[in-house]
């Protein structure tokens, strides 16, 4: 087990604007079974660890960073390579801000934590069943989320938009997936405008990411359990901050042909075949 130093927030990803994994070092042969080989040292890596101080009321946010950051160190060392870009724009924010991003695999989840809250508090908003796990649900309610149903639409927007006005005042910014599942392509269609209306809402800037995580698949029974293709660069691009004008039409437009063009580009140049974006419509 790696050792933990209390109370110290990790500083890997605060390398300004931009980060990109140290070359890898030359190997014979790659990893035997990169899938198996990463879910093994996941979970009875950070996760384990993770959980255990849950269990006792200590994932404070420096544990939940360090478990974040252990994370992407597995990812390195067994081949992979992340690039971030654009981290200015999280400090550029001023204050508590709204993060929209695409959602693709499980990593997001497990990374962003590493890149944004070493600038800045930071929560999501996650799914209940994520909440009521018996391994990780301690994790994720320590972390104080928004909890929605994925029942009703509506109730969830309620309490997206309550709960994430309360989070905002308090200075903790706020991480939202607008897409209802995970998918390897973008489709504007299916990324609806909550947060955007949480950033109206709240007055607070809106922050878009466009990210590639396919590097973890989705597995067909668990969704966890994905593949591990090695050879597909991770990539984060945070925009500059943006605030909300109007209704927010404009505003939600212009996230979702941001994150449609980075998308689409990394897909062509990392050599993948992924399904065609839709023209970005309007505000739902």
């Amino acid at each position: 087990m790696k050792p933990h130093v209390e109370n110290v927030i990790p500083d890997k990803f605060l390398t300004g604007d931009s980060y990109l994994s140290p070359a890898a070092p030359a190997r014979l042969f790659g990893p035997i079974l990169p899938t198996m080989s990463f879910i093994a040292r996941l979970f009875l890596g950070p996760v384990l660890w993770l959980c255990g101080r849950a269990r006792f009321g200590r994932c404070d946010d420096a544990a939940w960073v360090y478990a974040s950051v252990w994370v992407t160190d597995i990812l390195e060392r067994m081949g992979g390579r992340i690039e971030v870009k654009g981290m200015d724009a999280i400090d550029a924010a001023g204050g508590p801000c709204v993060f929209v991003a695409n959602h693709m695999s499980t990593l997001e989840t497990f990374t962003l934590p590493a890149i944004i809250r070493p600038r800045r508090p930071v929560t999501f908003v996650v799914k209940e069943s994520l909440t009521t796990m018996r391994l990780f649900g301690p994790v994720m309610r320590s972390r104080d989320p928004i909890v929605v149903g994925r029942k009703n639409p509506r109730d969830d927007l309620v309490r997206v938009l309550i709960e994430g006005e309360d989070r905002l005042a308090r200075g903790v910014s706020v991480i939202v997936f607008p897409q209802s599942t995970r998918s390897p392509g973008f489709d504007p269609a299916a990324f609806n405008s909550i947060g955007v209306k949480l950033a109206r809402r709240a007055d607070v800037p809106i922050v878009p990411i466009a990210l590639k995580t396919d590097i973890w698949g989705s597995g067909k029974r668990v969704k966890e359990l994905g593949k591990i293709v090695l050879s597909l660069p991770v990539h984060y691009q945070f925009a500059p901050p943006m605030r909300v004008e109007g209704q927010g039409r404009e505003t939600h437009a212009a996230i979702c042909e941001y994150i449609g063009e980075h998308v689409a580009r990394w897909q062509r140049e990392d050599g993948c075949n992924p399904p065609m974006a839709l023209p970005a419509g309007e505000a739902s």
